[in-house]
């Protein structure tokens, strides 16, 4: 086709990423085979691949390792965050070695075949990254063939017939869809998640989940709190069944805006009730909206466990101007030119100035837009769960 660049495939090549513009990857392919068309992002964390790969706000990605040696340490049955994997694939340097940890339970290449998952190795990921932040996240399709037979007009097809994220409401397809009690604290070694006794007397949180990380559930219990996980579009009589002391919007998946079409109207009567909220992620974003705020889609978004964040504002006990190392995953953010003067951005990305944090004047509610239960600093901002529960009735 004249308006793909395809280079020949190399000796081996059982492997193939391609992008919408016509742009060709060839690889090594592993875990499961077939094809996966999403949007292409990379993640600069050195560890927690399993993590990632789990994390329900992958859905609908393809994730680039800018870390060369992925799948070093194997995988397990603890370090995930959800039943099952939810993003479409990862693109690695290097191939799948052998694992090297007491913790392992299956080879990384064989959990992702088990769990349908297309692995893409032997990229020049730091080329394919530079492009990603050059031109933007694309849309693409991953494959694996083990006998390297592609038919790359079909796969470019689905590539450019993809919709892509903005408009697409993702929370809706990977949030649980019964109220559920959640009451495992924080992994220690050797005991795993132990469930916590007394809960009963403990402030009650409410967790509307989007595509929750499950870390977040364990470190609101670790800090003192009741919590029962409601689905995404419970409606706010629902909630308020359960005598929430407090409200949480967890992180999620697509554009917040389209999940907002439910969620929002709801979030804003909770605000009109005075009812504590802490959001996280999407639940940040769909906070800011209630609010009166907008979401933008991002040139590449921010994925790592690396992204340095400043408090810039609101009540945080005389410590405006620390930097917290954050864990982020995100392609839409809050405009923080459309702060409604109701809203404080508490705050920053250090990177671009991107909008990380707001609280909302008058009430008892905030939200971050980066994960604090991923641990990246690795304590840095463990202080916004106590925050919230402490704040507690």
């Amino acid at each position: 086709m004249a308006d793909t660049n395809i280079p020949a495939a190399p000796k081996g090549a059982t492997g193939i990423l391609v992008l919408a513009d016509g742009t060709i990857v060839w690889g090594r392919g592993f875990g499961a085979t077939g094809s996966a068309v999403g949007e292409v992002c990379f993640n600069t964390a050195m560890t927690g691949y399993q993590e990632v790969m789990t994390d329900p706000s992958y859905a609908g990605q393809i994730v680039t390792f800018t870390f060369p040696h992925i799948g070093n340490v194997g995988t397990n049955d603890e370090d995930v965050e959800a039943d099952s994997p939810h993003a479409l694939g990862c693109i690695v340097r290097e191939d799948v070695t052998e694992p090297s940890s007491f913790r392992n339970n299956k080879p990384f290449d064989q959990w992702m075949a088990d769990q349908g998952r297309i692995g893409l190795s032997g990229v020049d990921t730091r080329a394919l990254t530079r492009r990603i932040r050059e031109a933007g996240a694309p849309n693409a399709v991953i494959a694996h063939d083990p006998d390297g037979q592609f038919d790359i007009d079909d796969l470019l097809a689905k590539a450019r017939d993809w919709a892509g994220l903005e408009g697409m409401d993702l929370a809706i397809e990977v949030t649980g869809h019964q109220t559920k009690i959640w009451d495992s604290g924080i992994w220690r070694l050797g005991h795993g998640y132990e469930p916590l006794e007394g809960q009963e007397s403990r402030p009650h949180v409410v967790a509307m989940d989007f595509g929750a990380k499950r870390n977040i559930f364990r470190n609101l219990v670790n800090v003192g709190a009741k919590v029962t996980v409601v689905p995404a579009q419970s409606s706010l009589e629902d909630i308020l069944a359960l005598e929430p002391a407090g409200v949480f919007l967890s992180n999620g998946p697509g554009d917040p805006a389209a999940t907002g079409d439910y969620a929002v109207p709801v979030i804003k009567a909770l605000l009109e009730k005075d009812v504590p909220i802490f959001g996280i992620c999407l639940g940040h974003q769909m906070l800011a909206l209630a609010a009166g705020a907008k979401t933008v889609k991002m040139h590449q978004g921010h994925r790592g466990a690396n992204h340095p964040v400043q408090r810039v504002g609101g009540d945080w006990d005389d410590s405006e101007g620390l930097v917290e190392i954050t864990s982020m995953n995100h392609g839409f953010a809050v405009d923080g030119d459309t702060l409604p003067d109701t809203i404080v951005e508490t705050h920053k990305s250090l990177f671009d100035g991107s909008n990380c944090g707001i609280s909302i004047t008058g009430k008892a509610a905030f939200g971050v837009q980066y994960h604090p239960e991923a641990s990246p600093g690795p304590q840095d901002s463990f202080y916004l769960f106590e925050k919230f529960v402490g704040g507690l009735a």
